[in-house]
């Protein structure tokens, strides 16, 4: 039998009634797209359809993932967080002990390190979705890691903590002590329910402003210790390969970044006419101040209006009219965060960071994005 489509309801004609857990409309069919050269299952990633959200708060459904070893099967009733290394006093706090604690609840973006690196090399996504899906915003609730610690008791010689996963690959990251006391949380609740179990249920770490992979998910351990543990993750992926050989180590901070979602590549305009520019744009370190945009490739810029709320190390929604004249046209937004820092374009980048070939070179990467529409209203991104 061939599917029925969905229709709307005569007026006065009953619909369903309630469900246990609901469900979007049979017309939205906004979906995750996953990396087509994934080589397996456990180590898949998929991209958030950044061009189809309204606002700034990605659903749960919707946020991207990433992960090495595929998604561990965690019962809350098991789990255990072990504090240890140069504390006073090594800990394991329950999930009910976390649950005690005084909640709080922040909104905060979180980018993997590789979003849109593959524009640096010449080979842009053709959608928001494909360049710069591997981005997302939520609210996020947990506890204050500084809490935790406090409890106990951090020594003096401690300069670093190191956070490990439960998931099959143990995945390991270090982080300075100064920014675990700072901002960082140990999150049990994204967008008002649980954390998902592809968002590293039941509780994962969250580093506002930083790195995606600095985020340990299915959070087993915290060590605090005098030095960075020097694991694969930061030793042999996520540096910055250098043109002279080098590398830049422990680039943590994600760049003011921003990219135009509507009018964006593979989406049509039907004619002349007049149009909102809109986007997102985030810096992880701290709010951004400015969002300018362009229809004629940089030439010249317009202030975007920014959408109430905005937060630090969270999504900022910018937007600005326009009247298209049905001629072609070239558009890029540029954004200036709290520390004076704007997003540099592509050239510049590669005027510092050069070009590399195969999978190096492509992490931490904030050129200006640049859609191009045509006469006949299609928008590319080439």
């Amino acid at each position: 039998m061939a599917a029925q489509t969905p229709r709307l309801g005569a007026a006065g004609e009953l619909g369903p009634g309630s469900s246990a857990y609901g469900d979007r409309s049979p017309w939205e069919k906004s979906a995750r797209t996953f990396r087509a050269d994934s080589l397996t299952p456990a180590s898949r990633s998929s991209r958030t359809p950044l061009q189809d959200l309204y606002g700034t708060i990605t659903p749960s459904a919707l946020h991207y993932e990433a992960h090495h070893a595929g998604v561990p099967a965690l019962n809350p009733r098991d789990y255990g967080l072990l504090v240890h290394g140069l504390v006073d006093r090594p800990l394991v706090f329950t999930f009910e002990d976390l649950l005690r604690f005084p909640a709080v609840s922040r909104m905060h973006f979180i980018e993997c390190a590789g979003n849109s690196g593959r524009e640096q090399q010449g080979r842009p996504g053709e959608t928001p979705q494909q360049s710069h899906g591997l981005l997302s915003c939520s609210e996020w609730t947990g506890v204050p890691l500084n809490v935790l610690l406090d409890e106990a008791g951090v020594k003096s010689s401690a300069r670093w903590i190191v956070a490990e996963g439960a998931d099959a690959s143990r995945h390991t990251r270090s982080i300075p002590i100064d920014k675990a006391l700072d901002d960082v949380l140990v999150a049990y609740g994204q967008n008002g329910e649980a954390v998902r179990p592809e968002q590293g249920y039941p509780v994962r770490l969250l580093v506002p402003g930083w790195e995606g992979n600095v985020n340990v998910k299915w959070l087993a351990q915290i060590r605090v210790v005098d030095r960075p543990a020097m694991s694969r993750s930061e030793t042999a992926k996520y540096v910055d390969l250098m043109p002279d050989g080098t590398s830049w180590q422990f680039s943590f901070v994600m760049e003011a970044k921003s990219v135009i979602t509507r009018p964006a590549g593979g989406q049509s305009l039907p004619g002349p006419g007049a149009y909102e520019i809109t986007g997102l744009a985030w810096s992880g370190r701290g709010r951004v101040t400015r969002v300018e945009v362009s229809a004629d490739g940089g030439r010249t810029w317009t202030d975007a209006v920014l959408n109430d709320p905005v937060l630090p190390k969270a999504l900022t929604r910018f937007a600005t009219p326009w009247v298209w004249d049905g001629r072609e046209a070239v558009l890029q937004s540029r954004c200036t965060d709290e520390t004076g820092y704007r997003q540099p374009t592509r050239e510049e980048l590669v005027a510092v960071r050069g070009l590399h070939e195969g999978g190096d070179g492509l992490d931490h990467y904030n050129g200006i994005k640049t859609w191009f529409v045509h006469a006949n209203g299609e928008v590319r991104h080439a």
